[in-house]
């Protein structure tokens, strides 16, 4: 049985991560459905992109002033952005 750290952290067994694909860097999604936490993993990375691009631009549309999107993103988000963008390369020349 898994259990929840201090920080909220869960780590899933490894057999069920195996059989769900699940390695490490995937994006996955929890949300609550009858009561009970429900982990999906998102396949496709395109989608994975074009959703975080999504947020980035909904945030900056947000935004009071006019700071070019490039220069205000945090680094570890655009680290973040730059491993999925390779991992969406590679999956695709796979």
């Amino acid at each position: 049985m898994a259990k929840v750290d201090s920080k909220g952290r869960i780590v899933l067994p490894q057999e069920l991560r195996e059989r769900l694909g699940i390695t490490p860097g995937t994006e996955v999604e929890i949300h609550e459905e009858d009561g009970k936490a429900v982990v999906t993993s998102e396949d496709d990375p395109a989608e994975i992109i074009e959703r975080m691009e999504q947020l980035v631009e909904e945030a900056a549309s947000k935004r009071a002033d006019t700071e070019p999107l490039s220069e205000g993103v945090d680094p570890v988000a655009r680290k973040h952005r730059a491993a999925v963008r390779n991992g969406a390369e590679h999956t695709r020349d796979e």
